[in-house]
């Protein structure tokens, strides 16, 4: 039965194929016919394998070219990242959000978008029909690399490949880099897309406790020569979900541990233009060496205007733009051109400052109003959109997230959404953007004291 499942895993078996017979089975392997019936018959009854009266037994039509790793025993749906994920792209404009990733679209800059899709339309009409270049527009990639030269990292326009969002970027790194099995670090707690994309990898992943200040360096080296992972993935600022910004003692400490360990980091900078001054990063102070740099527009521009970008060694863009151009031909020439009119008119950048003043007020205003229900903040922000909090009197967040989807149509996200390991029973991620309305706490108070 293994080794017919192997065969079939690696499709040196197809779907259709026809199998040996029992006698030929039996003669090859060394086995008896009957232990061949038993095997063939319990793979039937699996739906692995189908018998065909009269012709023999065939590989299953049903067999899946792709099922993604299974999520860890104990997982409920309420902290599933997928499932959480589904829920808050199925939400309905009238609910309550404010464990969802993004800004109210009443926060995004729709008149300035279409006043760019104007001007962009007045352009010549191949810009607007044809394909791009295989590494995304040259203009666009010169802009980015000026942009990113003022955050203390200096690479070239041909050291950046453009993809269609920040998700994009590191999936294909994970090809990259990857193969089943390989060992990834990740932050606990961190990003959920993380651990979803991971499973899709069929990663094996590890997690270190995260701190105020980065990853917890201790408990990172010993991971790292217990398991030695291949990867390491994290947000360095304004760490999703707690908020938290790396500082320059831990950053140091871990890029020494990467060079010792000969660990690749990609960071994931989604979240750089929230900042009101720049804090460390690990690919400024490395050189792209041994960090790849990610990021994008969908969080802070647009969902729908879907530019991200990989900034890395100039020897690994050559397999990056072939990895895209294999499984995504071009990563949205149109989308590309719309942002390199915004950022070039100033347009992106008034946007930003008004948003990040407008974040300010909103974090203040929703910490105070949870501080009023007992909910402890693990960390103050220096910025951005999320704030991580701790639940009074022992409450399980994972229970609170579901009573309050059920009774109130509220979508919470709960702490173990985000930890590999399970270990933020009693902690929320908030988004203060989307938690500005009074009927958010009064959902959030009935549904405490309902449990």
């Amino acid at each position: 039965m293994h080794d017919i499942r192997q065969r079939i895993a690696t499709r040196n078996l197809c779907v259709g194929k026809r199998l040996p017979s029992i006698r030929v089975q039996a003669e090859g392997l060394g086995m008896s016919r009957s232990t061949v019936v038993e095997a063939y018959a319990r793979l039937a009854a699996l739906g692995i394998i189908e018998s065909r009266p009269g012709s023999g037994f065939y590989v299953g039509r049903q067999l899946s070219p792709f099922q993604m790793a299974e999520a860890p025993s104990g997982y409920r749906p309420a902290t599933d990242p997928v499932w959480v994920t589904r829920q808050a792209l199925l939400a309905d404009a009238d609910s309550l959000k404010p464990g969802c990733g993004w800004l109210p679209d009443s926060w995004m800059p729709e008149q300035e978008i279409r006043r760019a899709l104007r001007t962009l339309s007045r352009k010549a009409l191949a810009p607007l029909t044809a394909y791009g270049t295989p590494q995304g527009s040259p203009p666009l990639r010169q802009l980015l690399a000026h942009r990113l030269g003022e955050r203390n990292l200096h690479v070239s326009a041909e050291q950046l490949m453009l993809t269609e969002s920040s998700t994009q970027a590191v999936d294909l790194l994970c090809r990259l880099l990857l193969q089943p099995g390989d060992t990834v670090l990740v932050d606990d707690p961190c990003y959920f897309s993380f651990q979803a994309m991971l499973r899709a990898h069929r990663a094996h992943v590890v997690s270190v406790p995260y701190t105020p200040q980065g990853p917890d360096v201790k408990a990172m080296a010993e991971c790292l020569a217990t398991h030695r992972p291949r990867l390491y993935i994290t947000n360095a600022a304004l760490h999703n979900p707690t908020g938290a910004s790396l500082s320059l003692d831990v950053a140091h400490k871990v890029l020494m541990l990467a060079s010792q360990h000969d660990l690749t980091i990609i960071e994931d900078d989604v979240f750089a233009d929230f900042e009101h001054y720049r804090t460390p990063r690990y690919a400024a102070l490395d050189g792209l060496q041994r960090v790849v740099y990610v990021g994008s527009f969908s969080k802070t521009l647009s969902a729908s205007v879907r530019v991200g970008h990989i900034a890395t060694r100039a020897d690994w863009i050559e397999q990056l733009v072939d990895l895209k151009l294999a499984i995504a031909f071009e990563s949205g020439h149109f989308s590309a051109d719309l942002l390199h009119t915004m950022l070039g008119s100033g347009t992106y950048q008034r946007h930003m400052n008004s948003l990040r003043a407008r974040l300010a007020d909103a974090m203040g205003l929703c910490l105070e109003r949870l501080q009023r229900l007992g909910i402890e903040a693990w960390h103050r922000p220096d910025a951005g959109m999320f704030v991580w909090c701790q639940l009074p009197g022992g409450l399980d967040a994972t229970a609170l997230s579901e009573y309050a989807l059920a009774q109130h149509q509220m979508l919470l996200a709960p702490g173990n959404s985000f930890s590999p390991s399970q270990q933020a029973t009693g902690f929320l991620r908030f988004n203060v953007a989307q938690s500005l309305s009074p009927a958010v706490f009064e959902a959030l108070d009935q549904s405490m004291q309902a449990l």
